[in-house]
């Protein structure tokens, strides 16, 4: 207790200025929390706070004991008012105005959001409750409404199936049978009509639009053809082969050429027909090579396709291109030539046994690393299947160079003899000439000893130069068939005896793999 006689201190002395603007503020602080305690009640009162029977629900229910249940609540009722603030201030924004401006993308809840609803689950509607799935469903059952003598009266007056407004109407339904591609637009909205004659059009240009994508998809495939050889055709011709189960698998490409695309694939090894080589190599002749229109030079002469040759597609002619190529390798196999084996045959895809080994060709003769042994081993074994090919084939390559022929393991094999042609060609012996140029040329540049010139080449083959016109045409007759004979296959070119009975000696130990046409 203090004394009452003590010491009382001072007050510190205070600015009127300073007392005053703290009453002023403490007056302003109390006006703003009593305006903002009101704005809440009324606010409150209005919307609602959160209803006692929710509350109640709350604390019966074990399921809204949760803190997420009660945040969400208190969430939706915070969205309700702020969303109810926000359509307050975008009427006052406007106000009489003729041009509004919209505040929804602010809202918190989608513009028909209830509220009180929003935790019951919505019914779902049945699609079979509904009559009409959209508006051309229901013009289309007026159209439809029009009975069979063509009229109907409504609202007293006739309606046939040749009103404008009806037609038109129908015109607009006829719009969704129109390619998915052309566009068309979307008449549900308002009332589409579509004359005739607009429709027509519309009808017409969707037709040449149709075509014009056709014919870009048809000129996309065929380049795809020229630079691959594997077209839609094609795959189809492979997968029936392998149907026919010739093939187990079909592994890959192994070149690509100018003529033929060749790709590597595996042979069933339990084929019962014949025995397959284990690998084999597809041939696929391209089918849209414009040179092919010019190589019936090579064909027209051969009496095996005689009745064949003439104004014919570019497919048609690369088949018999095929065909041809399936006949020389198999005379040149009856010949004793080293070559690749013919499997079968279909359309222009051809199945022959692989040259090489573990899915590896072998090597082109350019390409092949050799000796200077292994290219005079090479240099010999093409000059005699060459004079095989003349003597007992009766063929010529008529493309030899060393692009068409591989090395493996130390033996020479010929491909490539689509374009092989018969002694009786016209043109036969100017193929052979150039033959041995390219021969002698590939040889000399690999510094083989002994290479003999294009002529004397020639020569050994044939026995006569390549000058001596006349002896080569009567050369040249003797292998002509006589005319009674072409169409008989099977039928030797020359009526020597001796010749023909060791022939059919041949036949009956050797039974030959060659087809009736070769």
């Amino acid at each position: 207790m203090s004394c009452p006689w003590g010491k009382i201190e001072k007050p510190e002395p205070v600015n009127l200025d300073e007392i005053m603007s703290e009453e002023v503020a403490r007056d302003l602080q109390a006006k703003e929390d009593k305006k903002y305690a009101e704005m809440t009640q009324s606010s409150s009162k209005e919307e609602g706070e959160i209803p006692p029977e929710v509350l109640e629900a709350i604390s019966q229910d074990a399921t809204c004991q949760s803190d997420e249940m009660i945040a969400r609540m208190l969430q939706m009722q915070f969205d309700k008012e702020y969303d109810e603030n926000l359509k307050r201030t975008e009427e006052k924004y406007n106000g009489a105005s003729k041009v509004s401006v919209s505040f929804e993308n602010y809202r918190r809840a989608p513009h028909n959001f209830d509220f009180e609803s929003e935790s019951e689950e919505d019914e779902i509607p049945d699609i079979r409750d509904r009559r009409d799935w959209d508006r051309f469903d229901t013009l289309k059952r007026q159209v439809d409404s029009i009975p069979p003598c063509g009229y109907k009266m409504e609202n007293g007056s006739m309606v046939t199936k040749h009103d404008v407004t009806m037609n038109g109407r129908k015109n607009a339904c006829k719009l969704l049978s129109f390619p998915p591609d052309f566009q068309t637009g979307d008449g549900e909205n308002f009332d589409l009509k579509l004359s005739n004659k607009v429709f027509n059009s519309l009808k017409l240009h969707s037709k040449h639009e149709e075509a014009r994508r056709h014919k870009v998809r048809d000129k996309k495939e065929d380049r795809a053809t020229q630079e691959f050889g594997l077209d839609e055709y094609t795959r189809l011709v492979i997968f029936k082969i392998v149907q026919q189960e010739i093939l187990e698998n079909v592994n890959g490409v192994i070149s690509i050429g100018k003529e033929a695309v060749i790709l590597h694939a595996d042979a069933n090894p339990n084929y019962e027909e014949q025995p397959l080589p284990h690998e084999c190599a597809i041939k696929v002749f391209k089918t849209t090579l414009s040179e092919f229109k010019q190589r019936d030079k090579y064909i027209k002469d051969d009496h095996r396709f005689k009745g064949r040759i003439g104004n014919q597609t570019a497919r048609k002619t690369v088949h018999l291109w095929a065909e041809k190529e399936m006949h020389n390798l198999n005379r040149l196999k009856n010949a004793g030539v080293a070559c690749p084996e013919v499997v079968t045959l279909k359309k222009h895809v051809l199945v022959m046994s692989f040259i090489g080994e573990n899915n590896k060709p072998a090597p082109k003769l350019k390409d092949a690393i050799m000796t200077d042994a292994d290219y005079i081993v090479a240099y010999d074994q093409v000059v005699d299947t060459m004079k095989t090919l003349f003597d007992k084939a009766e063929l010529i390559h008529a493309d030899l160079s060393e692009y068409n022929i591989l090395w493996h393991q130390g033996q020479c094999y010929f491909i490539d003899v689509s374009q092989s042609v018969l002694l009786a060609h016209e043109n036969a012996f100017y193929f052979l000439m150039r033959d041995c140029g390219n021969v002698v040329n590939f040889f000399s540049k690999k510094k083989v000893p002994g290479v003999a010139t294009p002529e004397e080449l020639f020569k050994s083959i044939t026995g006569y130069y390549y000058d001596e016109k006349q002896a080569l045409l009567e050369l040249q007759e003797s292998f002509k068939m006589k005319p009674h004979l072409v169409d008989q296959p099977g039928i030797e070119s020359t009526f020597d005896f001796e010749k023909g009975w060791e022939k059919s000696k041949e036949l009956e130990t050797v039974q030959l793999v060659d087809s009736p046409l070769a």
